[in-house]
């Protein structure tokens, strides 16, 4: 326990300089943008919060070293292949000109690098025909790469409020973590406490008030980190389903499946641009309208502070089924199928203003 309790450590207290040296480097570690349709903060805060939590892993990694674990040379080969997005994500949140074309390369190069340390050459779906075309070697490792950089995008998309993408986060790792120790995997469970503890430290900071934010290299680091701690399980495992690792992450990978349908293919618009359509916005702009202050106007605080709690309800929908059904493809595929359906009848209700009963609370009197 001691590298969760280091990652933590490391991460909050670091949290708490970049806090109360922000008029040092908010002039580059700010997110001045405030006008984005994906924006819902109200004044410039600092989005470094993945140097925090990148470091606290890095300590935690340092204290296993030591312990001359096993495992630290496969720790090794996580955090060097996380380095490529990683970085790319921190010089998008200094510069604020890397575009999302260059992170998602640097991502698929995270996946690639991964894929060879591990000497991946063959994954499963336990889907008919699909699987005899992922024995193939090139197409396993394209299609690993590819999953991989998609989820570290996904936690990007969904890093739209205090605590959301950060505590989902949380949440997938714990349930990683569990499965982990059903099949005795140290290597999972160790990487998945210095991610909790890393990612922890960092969320007492960030939620409620969001005194500072994940920024690209935070959310695209932690993507990356549960993608990777997903696919271990699988191929290390043969009795872990490979729809356990769709499950983990129901809800950030539909989410931007989704996202990518209703730009590219219903609006006709780019699928990279941003915009305030995301699930997350309905329920900060349908269900969150009734949160306001003594005088009756907005109380932004409170409004971006309680709409994290339905994402993490949503997220349980997908990780619960992850835990209960962990070695079962043919249960997690209908679970998937539920989610889908959920997911999509709650957004056209949001959308048409019909947002059901049991998840709206009325105005405040």
């Amino acid at each position: 326990m001691l590298v969760l309790l280091f990652s933590s450590l490391v991460s909050f207290l670091l949290c708490g300089v970049l806090v109360y040296s922000k008029d040092w480097h908010l002039r580059f570690s700010g997110d001045h943008d405030l006008s984005g349709p994906q924006k819902f903060h109200q004044a410039s805060t600092p989005r470094i919060g993945g140097v925090a939590i990148f470091s606290g892993f890095l300590v935690g990694f340092a204290v296993l070293a030591l312990s001359n674990s096993s495992i630290t040379q496969s720790c090794f080969y996580i955090l060097l292949a996380s380095l490529p997005i990683f970085i790319a994500g921190l010089a998008e949140d200094l510069t604020k000109i890397i575009g999302v074309k260059w992170r998602l390369i640097s991502a698929f190069c995270s996946g690639l690098l991964f894929t060879w340390l591990f000497e991946i050459q063959a994954i499963r779906l336990d889907v008919i025909y699909l699987d005899t075309l992922l024995q193939n070697p090139w197409i396993a490792i394209a299609f690993l790469s590819f999953a991989i950089a998609g989820l570290a995008n996904a936690y990007n998309i969904i890093d739209g409020f205090n605590g959301l993408a950060s505590m989902v986060g949380i949440i997938s790792l714990g349930v990683i973590l569990f499965v982990g120790m059903q099949v005795n995997d140290e290597l999972v469970i160790m990487l998945a406490l210095m991610a909790i503890g890393a990612i922890g430290g960092f969320f007492l900071w960030n939620y409620p008030r969001g005194l500072i934010f994940l920024g690209d290299s935070g959310a695209y680091w932690i993507g990356f980190l549960i993608a990777t701690l997903s696919v271990l399980l699988v191929v290390r495992h043969a009795m872990v389903s490979p729809w356990f690792a769709l499950m983990v992450n129901a809800y950030p990978i539909f989410e931007t499946l989704f996202t990518i349908w209703r730009r590219a293919v219903h609006q006709g618009k780019s699928a990279g641009l941003p915009d305030g359509a995301h699930f997350h916005s309905f329920i900060y702009r349908r269900i969150m309208r009734w949160v306001h202050r003594g005088d009756g106007k907005p109380h932004h605080y409170l409004r971006n502070a309680k709409t994290s709690p339905y994402l993490w309800a949503l997220s349980s929908f997908g990780t619960i089924p992850a835990v209960l059904w962990w070695n079962s493809s043919i249960a997690l595929m209908v679970c998937a199928a539920g989610f889908i359906a959920l997911y999509v009848y709650l957004y056209l209700k949001m959308v048409r203003f019909q947002t059901p009963e049991w998840i709206n609370r009325p105005p405040l009197k």
